[in-house]
This record gives C-alpha cells, structure tokens and sequence, in this order.
C-alpha cells in the first residue's frame, strides 16, 4: 500500500485512535500512533488538558508541543450528557481509544469500556493505570515522582553515602506509555483474528518492575551490595562501568567483556595493565574496581569528550560523552536521523519535538506542529461524524466543544 505520493504508507495508516491522555503518559502513547499513520483524535477538557498550558495559560507548554504533534484537537465536555452522546458517535467509528486517567473516572463519566463495547464490539481500549485496576493500591493516585518512589527506583538512585535521588526524567511514564502503545497493537492484531476488541491495560508500577533486574539481582543474591552505588554497576559486578572526568567535562566507559577491556588497555596506552594480575578477568577487575577507576580516570581526565569518545569509537569499546540536555537536541546524529526536530510555533518560535523511535523503510517520520486547542473541532465533527455547521455551532454554544477557526501559523514543518 502506497500513500498519495507514492510512497510506502505509514503502517498504522488507516486506523483512527481517540486519545484522552493527560500528562505525559497516555499523550506518549498517543503519539507513537500518529507517528506511524494513525489518525489520532486528541480529546481534551474544553479548557485543554493538564499540560496544555502548565506554566503559561496563554500559551501552549513546550512540554506539550513534544507530545502531540500530528494529532487533531478536539475539546469535548464529556461531563454533560451531549458531550458523552458526541463521543460515543466517535468511538462508533474508531479503533482505538486510549485513556489514563485515575481508575474509576470513565466509569463515574458513563463510559466505562463495557459501554463503548456496547457502542462498537470492535474498539480497543487502551488504559494507563498507575497501579492497575485491582489490588490494594488501584486507588492510590499516581505520579512519575511517586511510582519511581515505590517501585525502588529513587531508593537505588544516589550514591551510597547520600539521599536517594529521582531520576531526571519521567521514567516511569514514558516506559508505561510503551507499554500501553505496544498492548493496543497486540490487541489491534488479536481482532484481526477474532473480529472482537478488547480492553488492555498497563499500569505503571508493573512496566517499572522489570527495570529493576541489575539491582534486585544483586540485592537477592548479595549482602554487601549497597542500595545506591552511584554511577558504578547496579550489583557492583562489572568494572570499568562508571562516569569518569574529562579535561572538559565526563564520559561514560563500559567494558562488559575481555575483548573491550583489551582494546581500552591498548587505546589508553597502558598495554602492562592486561598483565596485571588483578585484572584478568571480568570477576577480579569487579573485585579491584577503585584501581581500575583510578586507572581508567587518569587517562580520561588528560582528554576532552570529544579525544575520549572518537579514540573509544575506534577502538570499539563501549562509551560516549555525558552530554547536557541542549547538547542532546542538538546532536548532529539525531538532527540527522529525523529524531531531534524543529518546528516553528506562532508564539514560542522554533521548538525541538521528538520524531519516531521506531522506523520502518521509505516513511520518514514527519512531525507537524501539535493542534492549537480546538484547531480540529470543526473538521473531525464534520468530516468523521457529518455534522453540519448549524450542529456544530450549537455545540459550541452550549460549551460542549470548543472552537479554534482560525489555522495558526506554522502548522507544519519542512522535512
């Protein structure tokens, strides 16, 4: 199948996904749809979602510009009754509807999945839960900050001597978005068998669980493995694994095998450390891992990132440098690759958004400037649900959708 222009269509094309994801958790699921061709509906409170306008109430978040490109907005009271009557005629028509909010809100709405089954037998309904829908925490609220906290992650974050630390992004929330993603298009491949949606659900506490296997290992299997070890190897087994000072900043070094260890001796200078006896194999070098950091540190220290990371790269050993987030934006290797991309907002200017991790041949992932609230109304009412003009300017009216008519500028970006 081929798109207008010829080329391979996007592999999801042809679906369309209602998302009313909030936040960062079901908005990223949401976009790795549109990313890959779906048409993705953004159905958003009649003031805009919780990101939306997070620190500014007049202009969208650049957080949010990042996790809705190529979507259409569509605010919808979903508290009234006309509201939930409009989205139902959109979930007639739809194959996906992704939510997270706290368990128990779509049901309190009246739109619980049994009734959108009722509405469409086929619909797939992707939930993004903080604990999941049972147990004795489904009804805790949950935040990227609180899941790191009780799933263990912030308690081994830190080093030894120090508080336990977040980390720095949102973690949990973007793997559960994964995770949420990937459920959907199994669901998605199971009614090709069976004819029949499904309801699938990921919850954030479990998609961190599996994260754990480095520290959870060490911590079953040893006692004198400290809760945090700061940047070294999460069971303190594998040596050089650490984050070491350069002349104009630090790298990071990883050598999982003999093989890297030999070249990195080689690449350092330091032939004579393959003869020491303390170093010869992977269990020894785990045991005396002060002395090889020391070692690795002396060397890395005389160099700046760039020197450390080109002689690594040749050498093939496992490192890079420990780059600052505005470095990471700009890196020639994702502005290349169509990852890191720039668009131009009508207020904030030119602002970077993610493109797609995953790829396939010949579908360059192409982002366009994520909706201005209500931007879509007009055409999803009109164009999916053939509602004419005196309908929809009744809805508005009664403040059960909101309307943007004029298109902003800068609504798409050149590849």
């Amino acid at each position: 199948m081929t798109n207008d222009l010829g080329a391979p269509a996007q592999p999801l094309a042809g679906l369309r996904v209602l998302e009313l994801g909030q936040i960062y958790n079901g908005p990223y699921c949401g976009l790795l749809f549109a990313h890959l061709g779906a048409e993705v509906i953004k159905i958003e409170a009649p003031r805009g979602e919780l990101l939306r306008f997070r620190a500014d109430p007049s202009v969208e978040s650049r957080e949010f510009l990042m996790l809705n490109s190529s979507k259409q907005s569509l605010p919808l009271d979903l508290k009234s009754e006309t509201g939930r009557a409009v989205f139902l005629d959109l979930v007639e028509r739809s194959d996906v509807v992704i939510e997270n909010f706290s368990v128990g809100v779509m049901d309190r709405l009246a739109l619980s999945y049994d009734r959108l089954r009722a509405q469409n037998p086929r619909i797939v309904y992707a939930r993004g839960t903080g604990y999941g829908a049972e147990g004795p925490h489904a009804n805790l609220q949950a935040m990227d900050l609180t899941v790191q906290a009780i799933a263990g992650v912030i308690s081994s974050t830190g080093f030894a001597d120090g508080p336990p630390v977040k980390t720095g992004p949102a973690f949990a929330d973007f793997i559960a978005g994964v995770h949420l993603f990937a459920g959907a298009v199994a669901a998605l491949y199971q009614r090709d068998r069976t004819g029949e949606g499904s309801l699938v659900e990921t919850a954030m506490y479990d998609a961190v669980f599996p994260t754990l296997a480095s520290p959870l290992s060490a911590c079953l299997a040893r006692d004198d493995v400290p809760e945090r070890v700061g940047n070294r190897h999460s069971g303190l087994s594998v040596a050089p694994y650490n984050i070491y000072a350069a002349s104009d900043g630090y790298v990071a070094i990883f050598c999982v095998s003999n093989r890297h260890w030999r070249r990195l001796a080689q690449c350092m200078g330091h032939p004579a450390l393959l003869n020491d006896e303390r170093f010869t194999t992977p269990y020894l070098r785990a045991r005396h891992m002060d002395e090889i950091d020391a070692a690795v540190e002396a060397w890395t220290s005389t160099k700046s990132r760039a020197e450390v990371f080109e002689r690594l790269a040749a050498a093939e050993v496992p490192g890079a440098p420990v780059q600052t987030v505005e470095e990471v934006a700009r890196d020639p290797h994702l502005v290349g690759n169509g990852m890191s991309q720039t668009v131009e907002h009508p207020v904030l200017g030119s602002t970077v958004v993610p493109g797609s991790a995953i790829r396939f041949p010949g579908s360059p992932p192409i982002c366009r400037l994520a909706p201005r609230l209500g931007e879509h109304t007009r055409t999803v009412l009109r164009n999916v649900l053939g509602y004419d003009d005196a309908t929809i300017d009744g809805l508005a009216h009664d403040g059960v959708v909101t309307i943007r008519e004029e298109e902003p500028a800068g609504s798409s970006m050149e590849q």
